[in-house]
């Protein structure tokens, strides 16, 4: 990472504002939205996903922190969030294993063959977010085979939100949805950390550090954004990211092969 040139690094600067902001202001995102982007950069995905993951366990736990300050000594406050720690206990249950052997996969796959596998995933997310046609769990089978599935893509790459999200949607409130998905996601990339330092894959804590503060922007605006999302229509909100996704896709997909 420290390899890089000034402009590349400026790049990946700016889209981590980006990353703070999407992770803080929806909840999820912080690799889904910005992994096409930073592999336009450079395209070897352990350059960054540590760097993203260190930044997802700094920001969940603040966030989480902040969060239950609000509920406590602020009663008032118009929107309350809350964690459902029964979801937490039942998507963990399922999605221990199948993370464990994404984390393996990302290891022993080939380069290509990942940023392939990233760069399609998200078009195709993509799409759901373009025409408006999120997806849903419909019933305990689809919970089970959306988090195993979920789970073993967010191993290999942490792109694997929007399957989880599926069946998060179907059963916990609005108001649960960002902290109960923080908690998620700090005990998915706290196993993706431990199997990186198992592997003796470069952490780039340096990078992170450096990076910290940009992240820190953007999760300062996402975090006032956050309020606004839960009272209004977002539909235009997530198309546009939708067709930036798409678009963000094919390049980088045409650019691997």
């Amino acid at each position: 990472m420290l390899d890089l040139s000034f402009i590349q690094f400026s790049l990946i600067a700016l889209i981590f504002i980006w990353s703070g902001f999407v992770r803080s202001g929806i909840g999820f995102g912080g690799a889904l939205f910005t992994l096409p982007f930073l592999l336009l950069v450079d395209n070897n995905p352990l350059i960054f996903l540590p760097i993203i993951s260190i930044h997802l366990l700094f920001f969940a736990s603040t966030t989480l922190l902040s969060d239950q300050y609000l509920r406590l000594e602020k009663p008032d406050n118009k929107v309350k969030t809350e964690v459902n720690w029964w979801f937490i206990r039942y998507s963990i249950s399922i999605m221990l294993l199948p993370k464990i052997a994404g984390v393996i996969g990302l290891l022993v796959l080939p380069v290509d063959l990942v940023n392939l596998i990233i760069f399609g995933l998200i078009g195709a997310y993509a799409l759901t977010y373009i025409f408006d046609k999120p997806m849903r769990s419909q019933s305990s089978l689809m919970d089970i085979v959306f988090l195993v599935i979920g789970a073993y893509i967010s191993g290999t790459s942490l792109v694997g939100g929007p399957l989880i999200i599926a069946v998060a949607l179907r059963h916990i409130k609005p108001n649960q949805f960002r902290s109960t998905l923080f908690v998620i996601w700090f005990i998915l990339v706290a196993i993706k950390m431990i199997g990186f330092t198992l592997a003796g894959v470069d952490l780039q804590l340096t990078s992170a550090l450096l990076l910290l503060p940009f992240a820190g922007i953007g999760h300062v605006i996402g975090l006032k954004t956050h309020q606004w999302l839960l009272q209004r229509d977002n539909r235009s909100f997530y198309r546009n990211i939708g067709w930036i996704l798409l678009i963000t896709s094919f390049v980088g997909a045409i650019q691997v092969i």
